[in-house]
């Protein structure tokens, strides 16, 4: 089951994310990096993170085993962002990062856009890759914060 994020589903997001990028991301990442990500999603982050965007999480058995949101590009109306997309170790490789994708894919945010973005980890760049995203500007290198600029068109 896919749904909003609800204020109260923080505590355990937060720990889904935390928990995900702990065992997935630092394979790609320095300790310290990981460190640091881990400490900016908060509960309180992911609420006001929440109150911008259109948050989403995937349930099985009442448990959340992923998440992720849409929000605008900056101020723009005809171009959106995806962010905080994470899957539980455990349950990915099943589809359910696809079903995440495919919800967002269905929400306003885009369908009103022309250009859809992502800032890919290394970790996640070719599931996003796969499912029709491609670098933005056709650059391959990391920006500053070491995501990946991924980006898809769509004809509006």
């Amino acid at each position: 089951m896919i749904r909003r994020f609800k204020n109260s589903d923080a505590d355990e997001v937060s720990a889904l994310i935390r928990r995900t990028m702990q065992i997935c991301n630092s394979n790609d990442y320095p300790e310290e990096s990981i460190k640091q990500l881990t400490e900016l999603f908060t509960s309180e982050y992911l609420i006001k993170r929440a109150e911008w965007t259109h948050f989403y999480v995937i349930c099985e058995d009442n448990k959340i085993i992923g998440c992720g949101a849409i929000g605008p590009y900056w101020d723009k109306t005809d171009e959106s962002c995806f962010f905080t997309i994470f899957v539980l170790p455990e349950y990915q490789g099943k589809g359910y990062g696809r079903l995440i994708i495919e919800a967002l894919e269905h929400d306003e945010f885009f369908l009103k856009s022309k250009r859809i973005e992502i800032p890919a980890s290394k970790t996640g760049l070719e599931f996003y890759r796969h499912l029709g995203y491609d670098y933005k500007n056709g650059i391959t290198e990391p920006d500053e914060e070491g995501h990946y600029i991924l980006e898809k068109f769509r004809n509006i």
